[in-house]
């Protein structure tokens, strides 16, 4: 259930808001990669605006010959061709940073307007305290902040928990921050991992819309039976870190590929179908899509029975590689900006990953 509310007057109670009210839900019998849990519908919310930023620094595939990576494989399997990378001295917030100011320069907003920050991230700076509350500070704002990680997915998660306090009426302006520093996580010397993913970040800006705007369907789901397929296995509670996990690399993220690829290709054809289906659309209907920038094999093969224009999917993981949770607002802010996303359009968008987790939304922008 959506617990999104407004004040009844006559009686000074919250109750659920009518176009906040989950759908009824669908459950798949099947197992891993089935979409499960309640539909929502939340309208009432518009992206005011959209910003992105990343590290100036760019590797391509040919630099990583000399860690050992074959650089036609990567371009054959993944379809990247370069990512970027941080450097030394510049953590996620410092990312995030970058692209809140863009978010708030495009919208000519003040940072004292905004009343709640999150931070989608799996590369905080600190384990505490949140990547949120540097970011609030370094912005001179004063509202609330908080991290939520649910890795690629993790825009997705913090798309509907903005639009959530937006449409409740609790917060005017919600910025929304995807930002990683996926170079810090991975292990260079794994050379089927490392060059898949790359440092950057990008943000929205949410505030309140018409009834025809915001999510007409939208799920969020998990399944932690899978969380072995990508985990970093040291530095938390269950196995802190010692000289003898570092020694042994325990501490970067480590991913089962073939199982992983599979489930995604099976998780977003569900997801987004489910979407449309729940939203009265047809592929015709829907003006761009947007998925999660993890393997250009993983979105072809997730749009091809669906009927979608291959000019609709819209893609930069070429150049920029799996950013986790910054790679959906980063396709957001440069379809926005190149005029591939207008306002009215229909807007499809999915993220999937560790958890496993996803995150599936119909948006009219």
């Amino acid at each position: 259930m959506d617990f999104s509310y407004v004040v009844c007057l006559d009686q000074g109670l919250p109750r659920p808001h009518p176009s906040c009210v989950a759908a009824p839900s669908s459950t798949y019998s099947s197992t891993t990669g089935s979409i499960r849990g309640p539909w929502g519908v939340l309208t009432g919310v518009q992206v005011v605006a959209t910003g992105s930023y990343l590290p100036p620094q760019v590797v391509t595939n040919a630099d990583l010959k000399a860690l050992g990576c074959d650089d036609e494989w990567i371009l054959k399997r993944t379809g990247i061709r370069e990512r970027r990378k941080a450097a030394i001295d510049v953590a996620t917030s410092d990312l995030a940073r970058e692209a809140a100011l863009g978010c708030l320069r495009a919208a000519n907003c003040e940072s004292r307007e905004l009343d709640l920050i999150i931070v989608c991230t799996m590369t905080p700076d600190y384990t505490t305290p949140s990547t949120a509350c540097l970011l609030q500070h370094q912005l001179g704002a004063t509202c609330g902040a908080m991290d939520l990680n649910a890795a690629c997915s993790g825009f997705m998660y913090g798309l509907v928990t903005g639009a959530q306090f937006v449409r409740s009426g609790m917060c005017r302006r919600v910025l929304v921050v995807g930002a990683e520093v996926m170079s810090r996580c991975i292990d260079p010397t794994d050379v089927k991992t490392f060059p898949l993913f790359g440092d950057g970040a990008a943000g929205v800006l949410l505030g309140a819309g018409d009834t025809s705007q915001g999510l007409l369907a939208y799920n969020l789901g998990s399944d932690g039976s899978g969380a072995a397929l990508l985990n970093a296995p040291a530095g938390g509670s269950r196995e802190p870190l010692t000289a003898e996990s570092l020694a042994a690399s325990r501490q970067y993220m480590r991913m089962e590929g073939r199982p992983v690829f599979k489930w995604a290709v099976k998780l977003v054809e569900e997801a987004m179908l489910g979407a449309m289906e729940r939203a009265g659309v047809t592929s015709d209907d829907v003006a761009a899509v947007v998925l999660h920038q993890a393997n250009a094999r993983i979105l072809d093969a997730a749009v091809s029975d669906l009927g979608f224009g291959r000019d609709k999917v819209i893609m930069n993981l070429d150049r920029y590689g799996n950013t986790s949770a910054a790679s959906i607002p980063l396709v957001l802010d440069e379809a926005t900006r190149d005029g591939r996303i207008n306002r009215g359009d229909l807007v499809l968008m999915c993220g999937f990953g560790a958890g496993l987790t996803w995150g599936v939304g119909l948006m009219r922008w």
